[in-house]
């Protein structure tokens, strides 16, 4: 039996989202994803620990300001030439980030808080009152389900209070895993990054063998939620028409109705960057018409949606 969780990390909380579901919705971003893909709009949740952001234009290091340098107790920070230096090796290891307490412009900031079930609840109780008819709780990432025990501790007070539940997830984790949540959700985005198991591999880290085995098992359990498959469209991997013709074939085989085409997208780039890092992904977005891709998927009878096109 799987072990119940009273708190999880979470990288990120948005509210009045538009796009991770139907409605108007609180989104909470969980740390931390088995999946390395070099695409990721979201690197700072990739992994299961806290990091450090720093948005050098909010810097005033160049003024002469070093509250941040002298609120670290490791020698972590320093400052040279008028710009804010950061040994992130030595960060690896902090547990008190007090430099993110005291920059009032947020050049640097903490990403990743540990959230019990009813500081979320609070949270989402104040947020509730502007999501209108519709709206509810999106739980993307990283990946949710690496913290599955915590969704499972907090999806029935959720049930309990009539709250609309959605998920983003790559399905990635062991199925009885997978199932336990999916049971509570009444939405759900699934990913399927690439059809072929080595292609997927090449770019992700991982086999696909267990999201196309989950995402199989949830369409014959008689899943009463609503399902779409997500594919985010990258150049030269996954956009051609091979790749798209054996996802309509596969979800054809399981009756599955519903799949969204995203648009590449570079709005990670910063994140990377704000990371100390530079985005290991350097490719053109596609230049395929995605909406030609819409006439395989409907001579399988599957409705085909483009971007944010999704009709909820």
């Amino acid at each position: 039996m799987m072990e119940i969780q009273d708190k999880a990390l979470i990288s990120s909380i948005e509210s009045f989202t538009t796009h991770d579901g139907p409605g108007c919705r609180t989104t909470i971003f969980f740390a931390g994803c088995p999946l390395k893909c070099d695409w990721c709009a979201n690197p700072e949740a990739m992994e299961s620990k806290r990091k450090i952001l720093f948005a050098e234009q909010n810097c005033r290091a160049r003024d002469g300001c070093s509250r941040c340098v002298k609120a670290c107790p490791h020698g972590a920070l320093r400052s040279a030439n008028g710009a804010l230096q950061i040994d992130r090796g030595i960060c690896t290891d902090c547990i008190s980030f007090h430099c993110t307490e005291v920059c009032h412009l947020d050049a640097i900031r903490l990403c990743g808080k540990d959230y019990t079930a009813d500081q979320l609840m609070e949270r989402l109780r104040i947020d509730s009152g502007s999501w209108g008819e519709g709206g509810g709780v999106t739980f993307s990432g990283g990946e949710p389900l690496r913290q599955a025990g915590f969704l499972l501790s907090l999806l029935p007070i959720l049930k309990r209070e009539n709250i609309h539940t959605a998920i983003e997830t790559s399905a990635f984790a062991a199925e009885e895993v997978f199932q336990a949540v999916m049971d509570e959700i009444d939405f759900a985005f699934i990913d399927i990054k690439h059809v072929d198991p080595t292609l997927h591999h090449s770019r992700t880290g991982v086999d696909n063998t267990p999201i196309l085995s989950n995402i199989t098992a949830l369409a014959r359990s008689g899943y009463q939620g609503r399902l779409i498959i997500r594919v985010p469209m990258v150049a030269g991997y996954n956009d051609t028409v091979e790749n798209m013709t054996a996802t309509a074939r596969f979800m054809s085989g399981l009756d599955l109705k519903e799949i969204n085409l995203l648009r590449f997208h570079r709005l990670g780039e910063s994140k990377w960057r704000q990371l100390g890092k530079e985005s290991p992904y350097d490719d053109k977005p596609s230049a395929i018409d995605l909406s030609g891709m819409k006439e395989i998927f409907a001579q399988k009878g599957i409705a085909c949606y483009i971007g944010e096109d999704t009709p909820f």
